[in-house]
This record gives structure tokens, sequence and C-alpha cells, in this order.
């Protein structure tokens, strides 16, 4: 067996193939010469039986010649009463019937033709014998050799030894090409996997025109190669945003020591540690935003358990003085420290652009939590709603070191929905005044009671 697996798939392939047409063939030759052997012998049979009954009539009618007359080789044995013959055919036995009395009367009464061996009455081959009745008690023998059935399943045998192997290896060699044409894809998708390296991901595999499964593995493949590219390509971009946002903070530190140890003796040195701690404070926030989207990414999905979404929009709320307007208790499956951080998130984006007012909804319909923050801030354009989801991503308005963030709250948000099964949209807050406002709209489906 680990000599087989060790074979091509190409080689298996049509060894398996050639082995069960070689198997077909052989049961096919067998049941052929079987039949044929089967169909001469009847065909013998009749003939015989056919001439025995000729001879009955002839009996019967007196007109029976001496020696019998036949067309053909039957062998012709007429008895009388007393199991004497009578006639019989030229250059037959005319003293010794070809069967005994005991057999005459069995295959008298069992209508069936005898074989026996012509060698002791010096005929040529086993025979084919028939026995019938005549009127008078007279009884008419028929017989015919049958070695030319032999022979012709003898020679019939000897094609067949010679022509199988023929055949069978025009089918192997037939089978080896055939396979090998339809593996050849496949040997084209090896090649051009081999040939894509890290430096050429934008390549695909060769698709064959054919509709087959190979051209649903290869489109497969290039759909798996278009997404890892994309993947690559976001993590690349996150890499560069990331080592972007960690430059600013981690150059403002070191500005700020390089200049209280140039003039120490003018520096505010509580005033340098606050800004230390601000940049410091900015980096721990971005190395735990980075931290919280790699382990989405990963989808290395956290505890999944039952979340009293009011308790949390009450608790989270409560920390920024507000107080959450809640139609309905939900309950969803989650995380509390994930589904918080949406909530802190999107609170923090709101209290950061709202004008005056923040208010935090919840209310469940139809097997949905819908979770809302709305703000009375400037908002967002709807060409933007989308984009700012994206990691990284700020608007102009957003861009100030003191007021923006990295831009990965949002991103963050939308990631931890989307992993227990939720969705997130912005939308218009339509306010009163004449501020349009911005409303996160954050929808969970509901624990399912049993």
């Amino acid at each position: 067996m680990a000599w087989w697996r060790r074979k091509s798939l190409r080689f298996r392939l049509t060894a398996t193939a050639s082995a069960v047409l070689a198997l077909a063939l052989a049961t096919s030759a067998y049941v052929f010469v079987g039949v044929l052997g089967r169909a001469l012998l009847s065909t013998i049979d009749d003939e015989v039986y056919r001439r025995g009954r000729e001879v009955v009539a002839l009996s019967d009618a007196g007109r029976l010649s001496d020696p019998v007359v036949t067309v053909d080789n039957t062998i012709v044995q007429v008895l009388d009463p007393a199991g004497r013959i009578v006639n019989a055919t030229p250059n037959t036995d005319r003293l010794v019937p070809l069967l005994p009395p005991r057999e005459r009367e069995a295959a008298v009464r069992a209508a069936a033709p005898r074989f026996v061996d012509g060698r002791p009455y010096a005929l040529p081959g086993p025979l084919c014998v028939r026995v019938l009745r005549a009127d008078g008690g007279m009884t008419v023998i028929a017989a015919r050799p049958f070695s030319e059935i032999g022979n012709a399943l003898t020679t019939t045998a000897h094609v067949l030894i010679v022509g199988m192997p023929l055949l069978l290896a025009l089918l192997a060699a037939a089978s080896w090409l055939v396979i090998g044409r339809t593996l050849r894809p496949i040997a084209l998708l090896r090649r051009g996997a081999a040939e894509i390296s890290g430096t050429e991901r934008s390549r695909r595999l060769p698709v064959p025109e054919a509709r087959d499964e190979v051209h649903s593995l290869a489109a497969t493949l290039n759909d798996m190669l278009a997404r890892l590219e994309e993947a690559d390509a976001r993590q690349r971009a996150l890499v560069s945003d990331a080592a972007h946002e960690l430059r600013s903070p981690l150059a403002s530190i070191r500005v700020q020591l390089e200049v209280a140890l140039s003039h120490p003796e003018g520096q505010d040195w509580r005033e340098t540690a606050e800004g230390v701690l601000e940049d410091t404070l900015r980096l721990t926030r971005l190395a735990e935003d980075l931290l919280a989207l790699a382990r989405l990414d990963e989808g290395r999905p956290a505890r999944r358990e039952p979340v009293d979404l009011a308790e949390l929009a009450a608790q989270t709320a409560e920390r920024y003085g507000l107080t959450p307007e809640i139609a309905s208790p939900a309950t969803v499956l989650g995380d509390p420290l994930d589904l918080g951080r949406v909530l802190t998130n999107l609170i923090d984006n709101a209290v950061r652009h709202a004008a005056a007012t923040v208010t935090v909804g919840l209310r469940a319909d139809a097997g949905t939590a819908e979770l809302t923050v709305t703000d009375d801030g400037p908002g967002i354009p709807a060409e933007d709603r989308e984009r700012v989801f994206d990691r990284f991503t700020r608007l102009d308005s957003a861009r100030s070191r003191d007021d923006g963030g990295a831009g990965l709250g949002l991103a963050i948000v939308r990631t931890t929905v989307e992993a227990y099964g939720g969705t997130v949209h912005l939308e218009s807050g339509c306010l009163e005044d004449a501020s349009p406002g911005l409303r996160a709209v954050v929808r969970l489906p509901l624990r399912r009671t049993t």
C-alpha cells in the first residue's frame, strides 16, 4: 500500500481503470464462451431432434429406406420392439444400439438429449443423442457428433486470449492519455501556484475553459488569492498607519524630554511630566485598540454569555453623567467587556463632537436589540458615513491632537458587533435644533430563550 500511495495520481487512475477493465473483459469472455457453447449445443440438439422426427414420420408411413439416408451428419438407428437394429444410416453400427434399454426408456420419458462418448462405437467425438418412439413399438435413435463445437470454442478462446491483452493495452494507453489530458489543468494550477511569490501577489492561477470541477477549483483558488491579497493590503496599511500613529506621540515625548534636558534650569518639570503622561496615555489607548483589533481579526471568539444590555448601558452612561432611555429590557449573547467597549467608543465619539446633548437609547423588537447613541454635533456627511468605519480614518474636523483619536474607535465597534452577528450604521441625528446631529445605531440578535 505504501508503494501504491507513492505512485502518481495518473498512474493509479490508469492502473485502477485497467484492472477493472481487465476483470470486465475476462468476465465477459467467460460468459460469452459459455453462452456460445450452450447456443451451439442447443442448435445441434434441435437438428438431431428434427431429423429424428423425420425418421419417425417415415417409419410410421412405412416408407423408411434401408439404409436410412440423411442430408447431414446425423446418425440414425431404428430398433424394433425387441431392441434389434432394423434400419440405420451407412457406416453405423447395426448390432449395438447407442443406448442400452434402460437409458433409452429414461431418454424417452425425459424428452431431453443424452450425451454419449462415440469412441466405443467407432464414432468421432462425443454424441448428442435423442430417443423417440414410433408406431408399432419402433424406437428411433438419432445422434450427431458435436466435436466441432469444442473446436469452435477453442478457436474462439484462442482469439480472445490473443485479442484481449491487445485490447486491454490499447484501452490502457487511451486511459493514460485521457487521464493525463484531464489532469493537465491541475498541473497548470500547480505550476501557477509555484510561480506566485511574495512579491507577485496580484498574479492569478490559470482558469481552464471547460466548465468542470477544475474550473470551479481554479476560480475558488483565485477568489481565495484575491481575499488574501486584500487582507495583506489591509495588514500592510494597518502596520503603516499604526507606525505613523505611534511616531507622533513618541516624537512628542522625545522632543519634550530633549528640551527639558537641554535647559533643566528653566524647565517646568511638572508641565513636562504632564505632557509626557498625556502622550503615554495616548500610546496606551492606541496599543489597547490595536490588540483588540488583532484579537477580532484572528477570529478568536470571546466569551458568549448572557449580557443585560439595559444594565450595561446604564453603567456605561453613568460614567459620563448620562441617563439612558431604555424602552424595554434586552439580553444578548456576548462578552460584557467587548460590548462595553462598543458603548464606550460610541459615547466617547458622541461626547467629543456633541454641542450640548448626548442621548443613549435601547429598545427590543422582533428578536433584535437596538442600541442608539445620538449627539447634536455637526454630524457626518452621508458619503462619509461608511468610510469612518475604516481603520485610522479620521475626518478633517477630528484631526487635531486634542480632539481626534487614532481613528480606530468605530472600526473596533463594527468589527466587534459583526463578530456577535449584529450590524452598525450611522444616520442623521434628526434633532430639533438646526444642528444635523449624528446617531449611531447598533443592532444585535436577542438571546433565544427555550
